[in-house]
């Protein structure tokens, strides 16, 4: 009865399989048993796990139908695993994508490669475009190193093109152009083409080889004299390091005139006049470079020119601005480092100083269904780089510690450690609660957290009152001694808006 009932089972989802174009599965590895007593038995097992595995995709893609993606996604990550088969987890990571969720896509693109044969390239191509889009450069160094150096010159120049777009998108400038130099510093012999050569002169630049910046970027001129990009890039250079500056204005000058309306090389021209004490003229391009073309960098800039001719209200004013764009930014916080250190001067100390926040949480998960939260008590304490959370319930019973540390992180509950890299995903896989752990320190302190784009606004009091960062939106209040009473955190995600509310007892400086 058995083997006739799961014949007759076969024969009714082979069918459905067949009508629905669902070929991917026909050739998904059946699994075997050794030495099986019973040849039939074996037969009737693997059916079986065949039928499961059929089942699981259909499954999935009725899920997809529906507008389930969060668990179609998991069912076929898991099928993935089980089966074993690349097609699955590449599956996964196309619907990861049309989801528009880059980190997920980057999971189930971890799979589809470890699946695939070493001959297969999508894979890899993939997986290295999604580590880039994930701003998780240094782990895509060696992995594009060891791809191009197994391609023809033509094949790496065509590959490295299709992820410059990527590199000047980058929220870390610095950080893409360190590793896009690396990447391309490893062909042998070094490319020729002009777009790769430009963006490795930029990445030499940021990594103080300047000989090798002004060489590649000379080269370039000589090849074509009127490059503005180029022109701007090797002008710029000299005029931020205060050298060369009649040079640096010559170049910047004739950048200018090939393209008057460029929000980047206005900014050139009013840095270089700048340097030279002009500083009228630098307030004029630079006002000019902000107008057209809001950022951080060109912020930081234009507030310095006010704060050295004695306007340090204006000064202030635009760095608000440039921290509403980016607080992040190397260029702003430096120059508030050396300017305006009021609003910068406790970050060293929260990166090395211990320090301790006690308090209570309570949240809200509104779905398109449901209703879903807790609440209870936390303590947090930093010191030398490290967090340390601890998550209580309501009665204040221990429920978890995560200790999170600039590589690692780990959840220690009931006696079992767990370890991972997201401390954030780490703490949802284990609790069920969107609890932001990686970076809380930082906001909890008043910044943003390092390594991801932020920003920041303040109150009139110079106070932080509000930072976005990682989808987050941080509402702070403080009390009149500057220290954190209330913090409301707010993000909508994948059809579910979330709501964590922190109330702090106490705060030891």
């Amino acid at each position: 009865m058995l083997i006739h009932n799961l014949a007759h089972f076969r024969k009714v989802f082979f069918f459905c399989f067949i009508s629905l174009g669902l070929g991917i599965l026909l050739s998904m590895p059946l699994i075997t048993y050794a030495q099986p007593a019973d040849e039939d038995l074996a037969a009737d097992k693997n059916a079986l796990q065949r039928a499961e595995q059929i089942y699981l995709f259909l499954s999935s893609e009725i899920a997809i139908q529906r507008g389930e993606i969060g668990p179609a996604y998991q069912t076929l990550l898991g099928l993935a695993r089980t089966s074993k088969d690349p097609r699955v987890a590449q599956r996964a990571m196309e619907l990861a994508l049309s989801a528009q969720s880059p980190q997920f896509a980057l999971e189930a693109a971890k799979l589809w490669d470890d699946l695939s044969p070493s001959t297969d390239s999508s894979s890899k191509e993939v997986l290295i475009t999604l580590l880039m889009i994930n701003n998780k450069w240094r782990e895509s160094v060696e992995l594009t190193i060891a791809f191009l150096a197994k391609q023809n010159s033509d094949k790496q120049d065509a590959f490295l093109l299709q992820l410059q777009n990527i590199v000047s998108k980058a929220p870390n400038q610095d950080e893409a152009l360190l590793a896009f130099s690396t990447i391309i510093d490893s062909l042998k012999p070094l490319t020729k083409n002009p777009n790769l050569l430009f963006l490795y002169a930029l990445g030499q630049e940021k990594s103080g080889n300047y000989k090798t910046m002004e060489s590649v970027l000379r080269g370039l001129l000589r090849n074509k004299p009127d490059d503005a990009s180029v022109l701007n890039a090797l002008g710029y250079s000299f005029a931020d390091r205060n050298i060369r500056l009649d040079e640096a204005l010559q170049l910047i000058e004739k950048a200018h005139q090939i393209s008057p309306d460029d929000p980047y090389i206005l900014d050139s021209v009013g840095w270089v006049y700048f340097r030279l004490g002009r500083f009228d003229l630098a307030i004029e391009y630079l006002e000019k470079s902000f107008n057209k073309l809001p950022e951080a960098e060109v912020g930081a800039h234009l507030g310095e020119v006010f704060w050295v001719t004695g306007k340090q209200e204006e000064a202030k004013a635009i760095w608000k601005k440039a921290e509403s764009l980016n607080a992040n930014h190397p260029v702003l916080k430096n120059t508030l480092k050396r300017l305006y250190p009021e609003w910068t001067l406790q970050e060293p100390k929260i990166q090395t100083q211990k320090k301790k926040w006690d308090g209570r949480f309570a949240v809200k998960i509104n779905g398109a269904s449901n209703q879903n939260g807790g609440s209870g008590a936390f303590t947090l304490t930093h010191e030398q780089l490290n967090d340390e959370l601890e998550i209580r319930g309501p009665f204040g019973t221990s429920i978890a510690k995560i200790q999170v540390r600039p590589s690692v992180a780990t959840l220690e509950q009931n006696g079992k450690v767990i370890t991972a890299v997201d401390a954030d995903q780490l703490v949802f896989d284990a609790l069920g609660l969107p609890i932001p752990a990686r970076g809380l320190s930082s906001w909890l302190a008043g910044f943003t957290r390092a390594g991801s784009p932020g920003t920041i606004k303040r109150n009139p009091l110079g106070q932080v009152s509000e930072i976005m960062q990682d989808g987050w939106q941080l509402s702070f209040t403080w009390t009149e001694k500057n220290a954190l009473q209330r913090l409301n955190m707010n993000r909508s995600t994948d059809g579910q808006d979330i709501d964590i509310r922190l109330v702090f007892d106490l705060l030891n400086d």
